[in-house]
């Protein structure tokens, strides 16, 4: 029988051993933090959605949830932190944008998918340190996959999708096609095409425009006639519009009073300008 000395530094000696493993694996162990977007800063009217249903945002919400996201309004802005900082998503006004996945890649890499259905963003991202980290921002008609970039989205109404990089790298994906788009170019997607061919980034709000007058269901209108860089998204009094390929719109006001359009130029790195067009 061992004596109660022994016994005693036995036990020690186990206590020992497990504080040491205990901070072994403290050191060690890799620690995962909750993934999210954090709301850090908010601008004008700017609605937090989830599932339970929508209320108004707050510096400091974190969308950690699949169907969680925000929501402008007219003049509205918000900046989002993805993570602990490894982006910045810039949401100007009239966009919605919603977390559809936030996960963890084998190598512990990040993966992060959102949906921005309409308005404008601009995202900063740094370059990542796992091959499986992964962001991408879906659009209705389709796909802009990053691995650390500088790059701003435009969304029409009928989903059209501009694209501008200022540096890196993205993947403008659409109908099995894939378009790498680098630094200093941009293109756009049409529904139910393929990616256009990149072009040189202009970042260019200048508006071209003439007037009309028509009649549309009996009602005498002045219709306003506009082209803008394709990739830009438009407003007229504060409605967005769609452009075709060529960025070509129109928009139509009763002809008295004598019609005001304040349009708003758009591009997808969020450079904006505004004109009030007055029909005399």
């Amino acid at each position: 029988m061992k004596s109660p000395i022994a016994i005693g530094l036995i036990t020690l000696g186990i206590i020992s051993v497990l504080a040491l493993t205990n901070s072994y694996a403290q050191q060690t162990l890799p620690v995962r933090v909750d993934r999210g977007l954090e709301v850090r800063s908010l601008v004008g009217q700017v609605n937090r959605l989830q599932k339970a249903g929508v209320k108004p945002a707050r510096v400091g919400d974190l969308l950690q949830v699949i169907g969680d996201g925000v929501a402008t309004s007219k003049g509205a802005k918000a900046i989002l932190f993805v993570d602990t900082g490894i982006g910045v998503v810039d949401v100007a006004e009239n966009t919605n944008l919603v977390v559809q996945e936030l996960s963890f890649a084998p190598d512990n890499g990040r993966i992060t998918r959102l949906f921005v259905s309409q308005g404008q963003a601009r995202l900063r991202v740094r370059p990542f340190t796992h091959r499986g980290s992964k962001l991408e921002i879906r659009t209705p008609v389709g796909l802009s996959g990053v691995r650390g970039t500088d790059f701003g989205i435009a969304i029409q109404p009928n989903g059209k999708t501009g694209l501008a990089v200022m540096e890196g790298q993205v993947a403008s994906a659409a109908l099995g096609k894939e378009v790498g788009v680098a630094g200093g170019f941009q293109n756009f997607t049409l529904p139910n095409e393929p990616p256009s061919a990149p072009v040189p980034l202009r970042n260019d709000t200048r508006l071209t425009y003439s007037f009309e007058r028509v009649i549309q269901g009996g009602i005498r209108k002045v219709q306003l006639i506009g082209q803008v860089d394709p990739v830009n998204a438009v407003q007229v009094n504060g409605i967005p519009q769609v452009t075709d390929r060529t960025g070509r719109f129109k928009a139509a006001l009763e002809f008295f009073p004598p019609p005001t359009f304040q349009v708003l130029v758009q591009t997808p790195l969020g450079k904006e300008q505004r004109y009030d067009l007055v029909f005399r």
